[in-house]
């Protein structure tokens, strides 16, 4: 385990993330993070789509240069979408996880990081289970490496935020008059975190986060939100609605888990419980999911659902912020 370090502290975090003449170094939470830049990171993101059907968008804006990815909690989307990223930027990569890592025989997470910068890796993507690693490693890596949080605990999933931001400005074209709804478990829920924190620098007109009081974040966390513990009140003329699963596995006591039929009854986003929302609300999921309980199938595969999109717009977005770390290690 790492040495202690603050979830979240606005001057050690914009310090860290930013290089001496304001570049991204690391990427390590939204939080406290400029608009422009927000908007310039999105705008990067554009020009590596390419319309559906055509040959993905590369680019040799890492070659010669080495990305580990390193993976010490399970994941599909994330690790799959930065592998392609930096491969498609002309980067060698490297992939770790959890199964075959040397933490499983007791080495510590530094001895790990110092092995694998020995390898001359410019760029680590790390996920953990516990809060603060990304933060840590960050304080202890050389100058010539920058982290990016690939997902950290509950705390903050940033590029998972990104490619939400991007899903949403794609569909609704900005941010200021819209009413976002995020429901579901968002006391647990990085990725809730990292889409409000987002939302919330670029301006939303309302934020409101939906769910179960036993499943509410505290209201000083997120002061700029609403939070509400009905669905029909939450999805009342929303523009976009954003439903999470459950984190079971980041819930201390099991009996504290609802009943999956219950769950659906009372939050669950069906074709039903939609129509409160606006006739052109559009539905998102950052994955995986569970059909049945926290979204009815026909709303995952029906028209208002741009979730198949969000994937697409995360290799996109890991693309535009590997790119863009990549012009600061230029300069070490």
């Amino acid at each position: 385990m790492p040495s202690p370090e603050p979830v979240f502290d606005t001057e050690t975090h914009v310090s860290l993330q930013l290089d001496d003449v304001g570049r991204l170094r690391h990427l390590l939470t939204l939080k406290g993070l400029e608009k422009s830049l927000l908007i310039d990171i999105l705008d990067d993101a554009v020009r590596y789509l390419g319309p559906p059907g055509a040959m993905p968008v590369r680019s040799r804006a890492l070659a010669g240069r080495t990305v580990a990815n390193l993976f010490f909690e399970p994941s599909t989307r994330t690790r799959a979408s930065f592998d392609l990223a930096g491969k498609r930027l002309g980067a060698d990569v490297l992939n770790l996880d959890v199964n075959t890592s040397s933490r499983r025989k007791g080495e510590s997470i530094l001895d790990t990081i110092q092995t694998i910068e020995a390898m001359r890796v410019d760029i680590m993507v790390v996920r953990d289970a516990s809060a603060g690693v990304p933060l840590y490693i960050a304080r202890h890596v050389s100058e010539h490496v920058s982290i990016l949080n690939a997902g950290e605990a509950d705390v903050s999933h940033p590029t998972q935020g990104l490619l939400d931001l991007l899903t949403i400005r794609q569909h609704k074209g900005g941010f200021e008059n819209l009413i976002v709804a995020i429901v579901g478990d968002v006391a647990h829920s990085r990725v809730a975190r990292s889409a409000a924190q987002g939302l919330h620098t670029l301006g939303v007109g309302e934020l409101r986060l939906v769910s179960p009081p036993a499943m509410a974040p505290d209201a000083d966390e997120m002061p700029f939100a609403t939070i509400v513990d009905n669905l029909d009140e939450g999805l009342c003329d929303a523009d976009v609605v954003m439903a999470l699963r459950i984190q079971r596995e980041r819930i201390g006591n099991l009996d504290c888990i609802p009943d999956p039929d219950e769950y659906f009854a009372d939050f669950g986003v069906s074709l039903a419980r939609m129509k409160r929302a606006k006739p052109d609300a559009i539905v998102m999921h950052p994955g995986p999911m569970n059909r049945g309980v926290e979204i009815e199938a026909a709303v995952a595969d029906g028209p208002a659902s741009v979730i198949t999109e969000q994937v697409t717009n995360g290799v996109a977005v890991r693309m535009a912020v590997l790119a863009r770390v990549s012009k600061s290690l230029q300069s070490r």
